[in-house]
C-alpha cells in the first residue's frame, strides 16, 4: 500500500520559500538542511527542491489555504511576500489565487 510521504515544490531558493510558507501555515521547517516544512495543523509535510530553471508555466498542483478571515490573511500573506492574482467566484463559491514570493499559484478558500 503506498502512503503520501510529501508535496514537492520545485524552486529557485529553497529556504526563502520554506520560510515563506511555514510562516504561511503556521508550521515550522523539520530539517532546514534538506527545506523539509511541516504544518502545525493537519497535512502532510512539504518538501522544497532547488532547481536551476525558472517556473515558467501554471502549476498544475497548487495548495489551497482555508480560514475563517480571508481578508486578514491575505493581508498577512502579502506582508510575506505573496501577491494577489485573481478574485475568483464560480458555482456559488468564492477565492483568492495568490502567488508565493516565486510566483507558484496558491488559493486562498473560506474555511
Amino acid at each position: 500500500m503506498a502512503t503520501l510521504a510529501a508535496i514537492t515544490i520545485d524552486c529557485n531558493d529553497a529556504t526563502r520559500l520554506a520560510l515563506f510558507w511555514a510562516a504561511a501555515l503556521d508550521g515550522y521547517m523539520t530539517d532546514e538542511t534538506n527545506h523539509m516544512l511541516k504544518p502545525t495543523a493537519v497535512g502532510p509535510v512539504i518538501y522544497f527542491q532547488e532547481v536551476p530553471e525558472p517556473k515558467s508555466v501554471k502549476n498544475r498542483v497548487h495548495i489551497d489555504i482555508a480560514t475563517k478571515d480571508p481578508k486578514g490573511d491575505i493581508f498577512r500573506l502579502e506582508r510575506l511576500g505573496a501577491k494577489v492574482q485573481q478574485e475568483v467566484e464560480e458555482g456559488g463559491h468564492q477565492w483568492v489565487v495568490m502567488n508565493d514570493p516565486e510566483g507558484n499559484e496558491f488559493c486562498v478558500i473560506v474555511a
